[in-house]
């Protein structure tokens, strides 16, 4: 590539229009020079040949991506940090690479902007085979274009009728193999001991055993009947993903028979169905996290997780229940630090999004959830926590709703366990915690009400 072809990938970033553009992250290793390597990435995920034969005409000043910033993070390397199959000889550069993406390429398309910045042009550019997507920036002119959360985190909280804590989520267990009655019992029991929404687990749909309008069925009367004992709003969040073709119709059951919110794997269903569900849909959308870490775990190939919890957040979630803090999660927690940011960050005009941290939560973790996310919009989501508790779900979601009162009193869970049975319990059977001076203040629906 002679100069004068791969300058045209270049440009100064404050010399471009900042509304046509998107702004990728990427960290590449490659062979040779990393600036030749940069602009055949350019070109690879734009423009290609960016003019006819015998032609003088040039493609690139309107359609091409650019290069806006470089830098060698590593010289002279032996090798990728990954084998790579029929790779050429040579010291490998890693580097971190800024690319504006001219987003009249592809639109406010979903599927069109995943293909042109996680495409064949990005993971298959000569001479650059190791490739993560690091983050993405959508100006405000893109935003426009999209709907996002038609809740947010303000909707969630109005409908619930809590504002001064964080949600607390449950995830009803056994998650396979219940029949409707025996899961809706559970259910209920959750929600009477304090909890604000009990949800069907990710694995769990549409299935033969537990179809989802007999549980639906049985789940919305049993919302109702928590609601009216312990005067305070609930929901009942059914899992509803299947086929694309299926998601209307689904949804259409499970509200009419008292579902009202709705869980959906957000990337195995596919963003785009996503936000057609969107534009349908008038309860909250809650994603979960189903193939994500097969595409961000590795940490110099793929794409980093914050990129989903924006996608998420743009094609219209209410609610990102994300992998959370501690070692069964396989992520830092700077990782989780930079998701729940993704969601709760300002990002035009799309409402924020609920940052769901989850994995092997109880009673005793909560405090340390609470301090690492810093701030109390975040949902908490148990499974065995509330649902293996030695004295049932109502019990289980009474100890959270006690620790979070020792949260707010500042005394230590050994203190607030001596005068509640449940959290003792809790500490019995799933270990202890220490409880530090809080900020802030409990919620209004508060405990075990019934």
């Amino acid at each position: 590539m002679k100069d004068s072809d791969w300058s045209g990938f270049f440009a100064d970033a404050a010399a471009l229009n900042p509304d046509a553009y998107i702004i990728l992250d990427y960290y590449l290793e490659c062979i040779g020079d990393p600036r030749i390597a940069a602009a055949h990435f350019c070109s690879e995920q734009s423009t290609a040949q960016w003019r006819r034969v015998g032609s003088s005409e040039d493609l690139r000043p309107r359609f091409a991506a650019r290069v806006v910033d470089l830098t060698v993070l590593e010289s002279g390397r032996p090798g990728f940090s990954y084998g790579i199959a029929h790779s050429q000889g040579g010291d490998v550069q890693a580097c971190r690479v800024t690319i504006a993406h001219p987003h009249g390429n592809f639109g406010p398309r979903l599927p069109n902007l995943l293909s042109a910045v996680c495409g064949e042009g990005t993971f298959f550019s000569p001479g650059a085979p190791v490739v993560k997507l690091l983050d993405i920036h959508l100006p405000d002119a893109y935003l426009a274009e999209f709907e996002g959360p038609r809740f947010g985190v303000e909707g969630l909280r109005d409908l619930l009728q809590v504002y001064d804590r964080p949600l607390f989520f449950g995830v009803i267990k056994p998650n396979i193999g219940l029949p409707p009655e025996a899961f809706s019992d559970l259910g209920y029991q959750s929600w009477l001991g304090g909890l604000d929404i009990a949800k069907d687990d990710e694995m769990l749909g549409d299935t033969e055993w537990c179809p989802l309008a007999r549980r639906s069925e049985l789940l919305g009367a049993a919302r109702q009947r928590a609601e009216q004992a312990t005067g305070c709003p609930k929901f009942y969040l059914a899992n509803i993903t299947d086929e694309v073709e299926r998601l209307i119709d689904l949804h259409d059951i499970a509200v009419a028979n008292g579902a009202n919110a709705l869980l959906i794997n957000a990337m195995p269903v596919g963003l785009s169905a996503v936000r057609m569900l969107r534009r349908h849909a008038r309860v909250p959308l809650i994603a979960h996290f189903p193939f994500i870490a097969p595409f961000s775990r590795l940490p110099n190939f793929g794409v980093h997780s914050r990129v989903f919890a924006k996608l998420q957040r743009l094609a219209g979630f209410d609610a990102i229940i994300m992998p959370g803090f501690g070692e069964r999660m396989h992520s830092s927690d700077d990782e989780v630090r930079e998701n729940v940011a993704a969601c709760l960050a300002p990002m035009g005009a799309i409402k924020p999004s609920l940052p769901v941290p989850g994995g092997s939560d109880w009673a005793g973790t909560l405090k340390g959830v609470y301090d690492k996310v810093g701030t109390i919009d975040f949902g908490f989501v148990p499974g065995r926590g509330v649902f293996g508790h030695p004295m049932g779900p109502r019990g289980g979601a009474a100890s959270i709703r006690q620790a979070w009162d020792a949260i707010v009193a500042g005394v230590s869970l050994g203190e607030q366990a001596a005068k509640h049975v449940e959290l003792r319990a809790a500490i019995e059977t799933f270990g202890r915690n220490d409880i530090a001076p809080p900020d802030e203040a409990a919620g209004k629906c508060t405990g075990d009400e019934s």
